[in-house]
């Protein structure tokens, strides 16, 4: 039985004092994890770098080369393996999901150092208010982005620009103090205004101009489309100071 041919690969990567590109160190990563014997190059200067990327016609490192081929760059070593590449332009709603499901995994501990019980009314309060601020955050992190993608469905912001600039510092306020049951003449109000005009939005937005747009709730630099699930997240926003008002006192 013929011995199966040793597999190498050629990878040239960025590696600096103050720089280590990092596709090189996936790159290198993949093809080792595909069984490759990499012969690893490293591009240690600029100088170096701009030669080779002269000498072989491209515009970025890392490239890999397979039986003498160029293969590319670390996406298109990744097709070349028969891997999946992300579509930057795709939308996801994994950036929801990944908040909702943290929201609730922190709601849940709380509740029991709390409480000593895992499943109550306060686990599902806290989880409701604790990812009003994790959104918060989020929208926080780049404001003038948020408000530029909001402004395209949001039905008060069109009206009046700087709600768009208000709307993520009302989230964060709400939700705080709901967490601890403070000041409910305040998070009743702002919460169930926010949540009504937001649901509102997205029913006009998505289910009577039947538009197809992404939704600010994680940011205004997120891919996730507007829809269900922010109509979800509104409604959820809404059913939470009404539970409290029915439940106060």
């Amino acid at each position: 039985m013929a011995q199966e041919k040793p597999k190498t690969a050629a990878l040239y990567r960025m590696v600096m004092e103050k720089h280590v590109c990092p596709f090189g160190l996936k790159s290198k990563y993949l093809l080792e994890s595909e069984g490759f014997t990499v012969e690893d190059h490293w591009l240690k200067t600029r100088a170096e770098t701009d030669a080779f990327k002269r000498e072989h016609g491209v515009d970025t490192t890392p490239q890999t080369f397979i039986d003498g081929e160029r293969i590319g760059g670390n996406d298109a070593l990744r097709r070349h393996l028969g891997k999946s590449v992300k579509d930057p332009d795709a939308t996801s709603y994994t950036p929801v999901i990944a908040i909702f499901a943290m929201s609730a995994l922190i709601a849940l501990a709380a509740a029991w150092a709390a409480t000593g019980e895992v499943l109550g009314v306060r686990s599902v309060e806290w989880f409701v208010a604790i990812a009003m601020c994790v959104l918060a955050i989020q929208k926080l992190q780049d404001i003038d982005a948020f408000a530029t993608m909001f402004l395209g469905y949001d039905l008060v912001a069109r009206r009046w620009v700087p709600y768009a600039y208000v709307y993520p510092f009302a989230e964060a306020l709400a939700g705080v103090l709901m967490i601890g049951r403070l000041l409910p003449w305040v998070s009743i109000p702002v919460a169930g205004f926010i949540g009504t005009v937001g649901a509102a939005s997205v029913i006009y937005a998505v289910y009577v101009q039947k538009r197809e747009i992404k939704c600010a709730c994680v940011g205004g630099n997120a891919k996730v489309p507007l829809g269900f699930v922010s109509l979800t997240g509104y409604l959820m926003v809404v059913g939470m100071p009404l539970w409290m008002l029915f439940t106060s006192g």
